[in-house]
Parts: C-alpha cells; structure tokens; sequence
C-alpha cells in the first residue's frame, strides 16, 4: 500500500508546531518531515521528538519544501504548512484518491480558525475557487504522487506564489482531486492584517501574478503592506 511522506516547512512556528505534527501521526503516513529555514524560537526542539527528520534548509517555502522532499521515502508527498491541522482520516484519504490512475495530486477544503462569519466566507470562497480552477494555495495540504513532483522539478525557487505556480503545473500532468474533507488553518494573517484588507491584497497579489509580474517584485509590493 502507498504512504504519505508529510512536509512541513517551518519558520518560527513553536507556538503552533506541536499540534500540527500531532494531527498529523495517522494511518497511512509514513514519515513526518520538517524542514526548518532558520529559526530562533524553540522551533527544532519541539519538533525533533514529534518528526521522523528535522532537517535545515534556505529560508523559503520552496526551497525548503523541496529539500524535504528530495529526502522523503513516502510514494505520496503531503506539504503542510506549520499552522495547519489536518483533519482524521486525512492519509487514507489522500491514498484513496490517488489509487485513480489518472490522478496526479490534490489538495483539501479550507476552514479558517477561530471561526468567524466574514472568515467562514472567506473559507468557503477559497474552497469554491479552487474546485473551479483546480489550483491550490499551500494552506490547502497540497498533494502530489512522488514520481509527479519529481518530474515537474518540485516547487519553483521563487519568493511568493511557489504554491500557485505549482499547482498550476500540476494540473497540466493530470486530474486534480479536490478532496471535501478540511484542514483547519490558521487565521492569524486575516486578524493581523484585517479580513476584507487581506483578501484584496491577496485577490490584487494573484492578479497581478496571473498577469505576468514577477514573483520577486510581488514580494517587494507585499513586503511593502507589512
């Protein structure tokens, strides 16, 4: 039977770092790697006794996704994000879809926590626009048979949209499954920012990117918001 290798790239996550490798020991999953890009917090530390491997990498998403991958054994390559909790069922979920032949990977459903009704909108948006163009952001547990994510060259080194540009990748490889069951994400980045400030930031970001503006220069411009 396949397994799941489950990435996660993490950066100064020890308040949230426990949780998310706890959920994630399931059925089905062969390994837990995380792969850290630098952190000063506890980070490392919580994580060693929860990971199968901890490894260190460039500070980046993709970078560090994709060194985690290049050591993961699994036939299936999860990437959670740190803040992310899957939900029960999660690994056997994943194997399930991808026992279709011509699946090539996926991704979750979206909740947003602390729940509220502006970001339950936000969620169930986010899950409709993804089932609709079969593209995935991170926050969603992006999935991918292995062999796949070997032969697109993994994640694009790039400084910001790594998940889009991807998955937009990946959906030329083949079916997406677009799986129902959630993840339940953190919302800090909405409360911090705003919820309506942060969804036309990111809706103008995606945008911009679908338009041709460099990923270097959307991370200038969104460096800029901070």
């Amino acid at each position: 039977m396949a397994t799941v290798s489950v990435i996660v790239p993490a950066l100064n996550e020890a308040a949230v770092i426990e949780e998310t490798l706890r959920h994630a020991h399931q059925p089905g999953v062969g390994e837990i790697i995380v792969v850290d890009g630098g952190s000063t917090d506890a980070t490392r530390a919580l994580a060693h006794p929860l990971a199968e491997l901890v490894l260190s990498a460039p500070r980046g998403r993709a970078a560090q996704m994709n060194a985690g991958a290049a050591r993961a054994r699994g036939d299936l390559l999860l990437f959670l994000h740190a803040d992310t909790v899957v939900p029960v069922g999660f690994a056997a979920a994943v194997i399930a879809a991808c026992g279709a032949p011509d699946v090539v990977g996926g991704r979750f459903d979206v909740n947003l926590a602390p729940a509220s009704p502006l970001l339950w909108l936000t969620a169930e948006l986010i899950n409709l626009r993804s089932r609709l163009s079969r593209l995935a952001t991170g926050d969603q547990a992006i999935f991918v048979r292995r062999d796949v994510f070997e032969r697109l060259g993994g994640y694009a080194l790039i400084p910001l949209m790594e998940d889009l540009d991807f998955s937009r990748r990946l959906k030329r490889a083949g079916r997406i499954a677009c799986l129902r069951q959630r993840v339940t994400t953190s919302a800090r980045r909405w409360q911090q920012d705003g919820v309506v400030r942060t969804i036309l930031l990111m809706w103008s970001l995606r945008a911009l990117y679908f338009c041709g503006v460099s990923p270097a220069r959307l991370q200038r411009m969104y460096a800029n918001t901070r």
